[in-house]
């Protein structure tokens, strides 16, 4: 892999990391600023929402200046931000902490997204699902990292100070081999792209509003097996609080190793046929933990989700930014924005319908309904895909890969 592929892998690490990091001590941080169970679900509603509200102008910047000084400045900014977290003293600072962090970090991923398409453009090989490896194996290495931090007492504020600085260093000696083509500068001016219009043509695209809807369903699945996971394993099948928690470690290995085989994966089978592959597994999972009274049933179940989950998101992205791939071989930063929006309006409503669902039926019908969410992947798959007829050169090199 050329150097751009190790710097873009590299952010891909680095935003798993932060995210392993933070999340796995919100534990401590709520007792660092005396928050309950009501003031920290307050707190961790402002990242989601924030995550929303940046992706589109980040996706608008990237089109503007490159994908690279908005990735390299927006997690050099999360990077500092990070240490913060563990200095605040009341759960509405926390919040205020958390909302920055996850605008950055919702910048982040679709600046990251966008610099990996161009990658995979520049390579011709399809590398989305390997990039979304490193996210996990970052985030893996940042839980992992959390857990150490919390058995040896430090305090949050001094293990976020040192993933920070680490995190700094390898973005310092990475950043200037991003793909920096802004796709803006190669378009004649007054082009439609360039125009507001080009942002409704994108809202108009029916294809693209499918490759949304795998996004938001994987996106809900995702979310509600990694939060979810260990309380259904407890509750509903009388698993030990420890062993309960490795269902979640069950889920995110499977994730995380799975996506390594990615580029493999969509050569052989190709793009649309592995995304309908993929729900179907996901669904499956799923489903066989929510319907099966056994506790080894549902480690089964939550890591054949993992594998299936692992490719759903990529390939959205992957195919989200061919459909918005220009004659000059720049483009699909609108689009990719788009899908990234609407899959974090799932992690924002995911999980509180995941909760009023269980409120009123229980974990197992809640993820029940889960599985049938994850099952809508395989229509959505189907029905995004381009007519051989009518298919752009691009799309089909895409499937092809």
């Amino acid at each position: 892999m050329r150097s751009s592929g190790v710097a873009v892998a590299t952010a891909f690490v680095v935003n798993g990391t932060l995210y392993g990091s933070w999340a796995a001590r919100v534990p401590a941080l709520a007792d660092q600023v005396g928050a309950d169970v009501e003031g920290v679900g307050l707190a961790l509603l402002g990242p989601a929402v924030a995550m929303i509200l940046t992706a589109g102008p980040a996706a608008r910047a990237c089109a503007r200046w490159g994908a690279r000084p908005v990735l390299a400045v927006c997690l050099a900014g999360a990077c500092l931000l990070l240490p913060l977290l563990g200095l605040t003293g009341s759960a509405w600072a926390l919040g205020l902490a958390l909302a920055a962090l996850g605008g950055l970090m919702g910048a982040v991923d679709v600046s990251m997204n966008i610099a990996a398409v161009a990658v995979i453009r520049e390579l011709n090989r399809p590398l989305m699902p390997v990039f979304h490896a490193g996210f996990s194996f970052g985030g893996l290495a940042g839980s992992a990292g959390a857990a150490g931090a919390a058995a040896l007492a430090l305090a949050p504020a001094a293990q976020f100070t040192v993933v920070g600085v680490a995190a700094l260093a390898a973005l310092a000696t990475t950043a200037r081999a991003i793909p920096a083509q802004a796709t803006e500068r190669a378009e004649p001016a007054g082009s439609a792209r360039r125009s507001p219009a080009g942002y409704r043509q994108v809202l108009s695209r029916g294809r693209l509003w499918l490759l949304a809807a795998v996004a938001l369903c994987a996106a809900v699945a995702e979310g509600a097996c990694a939060e979810w996971s260990a309380l259904f394993l407890t509750n509903e099948r009388a698993v030990g609080e420890a062993a309960a928690a490795a269902g979640y470690s069950v889920f995110a290995v499977a994730i995380a190793v799975t996506r390594l085989t990615g580029e493999w994966a969509q050569r052989r089978f190709g793009p649309y046929r592995l995304l309908v592959m993929s729900g179907g597994l996901a669904a499956a999972g799923v489903l066989l933990a929510a319907a099966v009274p056994s506790g080894v049933a549902g480690y089964i179940g939550f890591g054949l989700a993992g594998a299936g989950l692992a490719f759903c998101f990529p390939l959205a992205m992957d195919l989200a930014g061919a459909a918005g791939r220009e004659p000059g071989g720049t483009g699909g930063d609108r689009e990719l924005g788009f899908v990234t929006t609407v899959a974090y309006a799932g992690l924002l409503g995911g999980p509180p319908m995941i909760g009023a669902v269980a409120a009123l039926g229980g974990l197992a019908v809640a993820m029940g309904l889960v599985g049938a969410i994850a099952l809508l992947i395989v229509p959505a798959a189907l029905a995004s895909r381009p007519k051989p007829a009518g298919r752009p050169a691009v799309l089909a090199a895409v499937e092809r890969s």
